[in-house]
Order: C-alpha cells, then structure tokens, then sequence
C-alpha cells in the first residue's frame, strides 16, 4: 500500500512543469468561473469580460515556476478587478491561494512579505467595502490566505533539506571515495617498497656471488661452493617474501593484515647473509631494547636492507657498519661503509631506494638522513619513535599531518635535499 500511495506522486513530480502548471491554470479558471456559472439569486451570470477577469487571474499560473514574482503581480492586479465587476464577488480567490503558495515556495523573502501582507490587507478590505462581509466571515477568509502561504513556506523548507541532504550524501561520497583512493595508493606504494627493498637486496647478493663464484671456482672451491649456497639461499628468501606480497594481492584480508613482516630481530640474519656475500658487516647495539610499533619494526628493517644493498651494490664496500643507538624517546639507526660514496652531483640516475627510506622513516612518525659519511663511504641514518614515546605523546610512531609524502617534500633532510643519492638505489 505505502508503495502504491507514492506512485501518483511520483509522476506528478516527474511530470513536465508546464504540463502541470497548466493544468492547475485550467483548473483554477474552473473553480473561479463555477460560481457564475451557476449564479444564486440577485447574483451576476458568466459575462466574457468577467471570463477574461478570470481568466487573468489564472492563466499566469502557467508560468508560475519560471517567473514567479511577474504572475503573482499579474494575478494579483486582475483579482480585485474581477471583485469589483461581479456581485457579489467571488467567494474563494482561488488564484491568490496559488499565487500565495508559490511566493513562499519560490520567492524572495522581501517578495514573500510583500505579496503576504498586499493579500491580507487586500482581501479585509474588499470583504469590508465591497461584500460587506459578517464578522465571522473575516477569520475563514484570512485563515485560507494565511495557511497556502504556510504551505509553501514548509514546501521550501523541506526542498531545502532535500537539496542539503543529497549534497552530504554527494560529499560523503566524493569523500569515501577519495579515501579509498589514497588508501589503495598507500597500500600500493607500501607494497611497491616491499618489492624493491626484497628484489633488489636479493638480486644484489646474487649477482655479487655471481660474480665471486667464476673467479675462485678452482683456485678455492669451498668458497665457490660458499657462493653458490649463498645465491640460493637469497633467492629462496626472496621468494618467500614475494610469495607472502602476492599472497596479499590475491586474498581479501582486513586492512592493515599484510602477514608477517620482518622485523629487528632478523637484523642478525640479514647482516650475515650479506656479509657471506664479501664485506665484513658488524653489527652493535647501545643502550637496552624498547618496544616499537609494528610499523616501526618494519621500517627499521627495512631501511638497515636497503643501506646494506646500496653498500653491497653500488659502493662496493669492504666493511659496512650497523649501530642501534636505544633511548626512552627514539631508536637512533645508523649505517656507514667505506665504499665510493656519494654521488657529488646527486644526479645519480634517479633511484628509488633512499626515497623509500626517507619515506618508510617519515611513515612511522620519525625521519631519516642520507648522504657521505664523516670519514668517506656513505651513511644513512634514522630516527624511529619508540612505542612508550608513542603511548606518551600519540601521534609518534603513527602516520600524522607532515609526515610521509607532504613531510619528504618540506624536509630539507628527504629526498629532495639529501646529498649524495647514488644512481640506481
């Protein structure tokens, strides 16, 4: 039944506008001719002028919508006149009802006002002079006048909700939208830098035990052997880690669920896988351990991996030093090797490597530094909030307003202004 109800209005709304006004235009000519039509006694007949008086309060109303004001000032001119022609004059202004309607529906507030107070003070006095109304009569005639107007006033009142409604819900969607845009940029650029940091560090290794295995395949075939061993092993980590990655683009998992990731205490592994591929790699740790956020955890290794693949890589370093400085606030992340440094020009090809380490660093609420170190070779540095600094002031160690993209391009310390970027990374 609630259905049903709706459909008639439902095609009175979609219904062309002028289709409908004319039909209340005719309508109105009906009503306002009815009554001289069929006259009491002593009462005027039908005359064509007084037709054409009502027709001057009607047809207008045709053009009710497009010139609101305009038809209200016409009807309202030919009203009075027709009062005065007939006697006695007609008994509902079935136009000025319309016309009261549509000012407070569409019109101006000043146009509103006017036309309200110009009907009321327009009927009272035609119902005083002209039809010598009773007193009880008065009340009737002003209270019909009183609640079209009111009528259109909820009408626009109500468009106007409708319209405020539809444009939340228009922006709610822009918005949910535009969020889940960024969100799939973030997750692709999260994932992008996964793959980077895993193939390029694995393809490193392999191509530099590829290299060593020729050369001492005879004069030293523990060591070739050594080399090899070391080739497979970085592959099969490789595909592991890449295996976990597609594994995430193919299922549906909450957001945030990418599985396991590495973390600090695979720091050990990593540093001696790299060092079976040829540079002397230690690692040292300042000051007892605290508790990161997973985000953190990640990032610190991930930043250790590419300092070590660009030293393994492109500097061709012997000795690559790894220091963890701890604090109550921060885990201060330190990597320097002896290799060829940094590029003076910081026109090095346009990599990607230290840019994933700026922004890794910069995504968990910390920072990161890139460029020659103090005695040669190259260096790169980070600052990583702990989870307690976190739990203290929130906002460090999670994603905040200037860090990630928008802080790399303010830093004077991201990529943009870091020295040194060798070609490739």
């Amino acid at each position: 039944m609630p259905a049903l109800s709706r459909r008639p209005a439902a095609r009175l709304r979609a219904a062309h506008p002028y289709v409908v006004d004319s039909a209340l235009a005719a309508a109105v000519l009906f009503a306002v001719s009815l009554q001289f039509l069929f006259p009491e006694e002593g009462g005027d007949a039908l005359s064509a002028q007084g037709f054409l008086l009502g027709a001057g309060t009607a047809v207008p109303l045709v053009w009710r919508r497009r010139a609101p004001f305009l038809v209200a000032c016409v009807s309202t001119f030919f009203t009075p006149a027709m009062a005065l022609h007939h006697r006695p004059p007609p008994d509902v202004t079935y136009g000025g009802l319309v016309v009261l309607y549509t000012m407070a529906a569409l019109g101006r507030p000043w146009q509103r006002r006017l036309m309200l107070t110009g009907w009321l003070i327009g009927t009272t006095v035609t119902m005083a002079f002209h039809e010598r109304a009773e007193p009880y009569e008065y009340p009737f005639h002003l209270l019909i006048l009183v609640s079209a107007y009111v009528l259109g006033s909820l009408g626009r009142v109500q468009r106007a909700y409708t319209a405020a409604v539809e444009d939340r819900a228009r922006r709610l969607e822009r918005e949910r939208a535009s969020e889940t845009a960024r969100a799939v940029a973030l997750e692709r650029a999260t994932i992008a830098r996964d793959m980077h940091d895993i193939l390029a560090h694995a393809v490193s290794l392999m191509v530099v035990q590829a290299e060593a295995g020729p050369v001492v395949v005879r004069s030293d075939p523990p060591r070739a052997e050594a080399a090899f061993d070391a080739i497979a092993a970085a592959g099969r980590d490789a595909m592991v880690q890449l295996r976990r990655i597609l594994g995430v683009l193919k299922e549906e998992r909450a957001p945030g669920d990418r599985g396991p990731q590495p973390t600090l205490d695979a720091l050990p592994e990593l540093v001696a896988r790299v060092g079976r591929a040829g540079p002397e790699v230690r690692l040292t740790t300042h000051g007892p351990p605290r508790p990161l956020s997973p985000d953190a955890e990640v990032a610190a290794y991930r930043i250790v991996q590419e300092a070590l693949t660009n030293a393994v890589k492109h500097a061709r370093a012997s000795r690559v030093r790894v220091e963890l400085a701890w604090d109550d606030a921060e885990l201060r992340l330190t990597v320097t090797d002896d290799g060829r440094g940094g590029d003076p020009s910081g026109d090095g090809g346009g990599g990607h490597g230290l840019i994933g380490v700026h922004e890794r660093a910069g995504a968990c609420g910390g920072r990161a530094e890139t460029g020659p170190g103090p005695d040669g070779g190259f260096r790169v540095a980070a600052r990583l909030p702990t989870a307690s600094w976190g739990d203290e002031y929130p906002g460090g160690g999670r994603r905040r307003p200037g860090t990630g993209a928008q802080r790399l391009l303010d830093d004077p310390g991201g990529p943009a202004g870091h020295r040194g970027d060798r070609g490739g990374r």
